[in-house]
């Protein structure tokens, strides 16, 4: 994009006294025709960038603007190319990492004290979605695709209006045409992602808050008792000071969680080591799944 071209012309011309048209092109990958173009364009913005043309010439920016050069210190270098980093921990291309070449000045080599990594262990299996979706919101066009959620499987047709990671993985936030709302899908529960290709109007939309998306109606409340075993995994997903704990170290943990077969199923992700203490109804409800589970074993053991 032209807007990142011109940025980033500017943040060479901030860190150096003079470069030829001929280094900028081959750095941002144009002709230096179009280099000649952009250096117009941010001087009709109000920058004072001139060129000078033979052996000694080059593209600078005049000294009256030089108190401007400051205009990114080094640590909020760092912390852009930091962020970068976390997206070319995701992307399959190399964008985010010669657009970091471009950053990258004395002091902000990249080697900072924070590294992000967004990726999943398949780099693969989210990447191409992520470009998919980037491009469809960048153009205002439609996706379609086959979501797995715990109560269905359909196919779904959205406006895409955000790429957002949170709870540890990818999500697309955008106005699904078949619940005529806005909705959050989880990028690893699609599949046969398609843009389609076909513009839509740009809505007003909401603010996202995560925490609006996140508390469901009809959410239910249970108090559950884990091993002492499994206590740094409570600590891990919920903090130390959330539980609270019996003389021989158990964790006792209040819960608000969005719909009881979900509930459910997180408690049976630590085997033995968690026990639902109340209220009662879901003690029993869980007994009962666990009478059947133990049944299709039994069943398969005797035959």
């Amino acid at each position: 994009m032209k807007i990142d071209r011109l940025i980033g012309i500017l943040s060479v011309l901030l860190r150096r006294e003079k470069i030829t048209a001929a280094e900028l092109a081959e750095k941002f990958e144009v002709s230096q025709r179009t280099v000649y173009r952009d250096i117009e364009a941010l001087s009709k913005a109000g920058i004072p960038v001139a060129a000078e043309r033979g052996i000694n010439g080059g593209v600078y920016i005049m000294d009256g603007y030089k108190i401007d050069r400051t205009l990114l210190s080094t640590e909020d270098m760092r912390a852009i190319i930091a962020g970068l980093k976390s997206l070319d921990s995701v992307c399959e291309t190399n964008k985010y990492r010669q657009l970091m070449d471009k950053l990258y000045t004395d002091g902000a080599d990249g080697s900072g004290s924070i590294i992000i990594d967004l990726s999943m262990w398949d780099k693969t299996f989210i990447s191409p979605k992520l470009e998919l979706i980037k491009e469809a919101i960048e153009n205002r066009q439609l996706i379609s695709f086959t979501y797995y959620s715990p109560e269905r499987t359909e196919e779904r047709k959205i406006e895409p209006y955000r790429l957002i990671y949170q709870w540890s993985s990818w999500y697309v936030w955008g106005y699904c045409l078949n619940r005529k709302d806005m909705r959050l899908f989880k990028l690893s529960r699609m599949t046969g992602l398609v843009n389609l290709h076909i513009k839509f109007e740009k809505r007003d939309i909401p603010e996202y808050s995560c925490d609006k998306l996140r508390h469901t109606k009809g959410e239910i409340e249970a108090e559950v008792k884990f091993d002492k075993s499994v206590k740094w995994r409570i600590i891990d997903e919920f903090g130390a000071e959330l539980p609270r704990y019996d003389e021989e170290g158990n964790v006792y943990l209040k819960f608000t969680w969005s719909d009881v077969p979900s509930f459910f199923r997180y408690i049976l992700t630590f085997g033995d080591c968690a026990e639902i203490i109340s209220p009662a109804k879901y003690r029993q409800e869980f007994a009962e799944l666990l009478k059947n589970i133990s049944a299709k074993y039994d069943t398969q053991l005797s035959d």
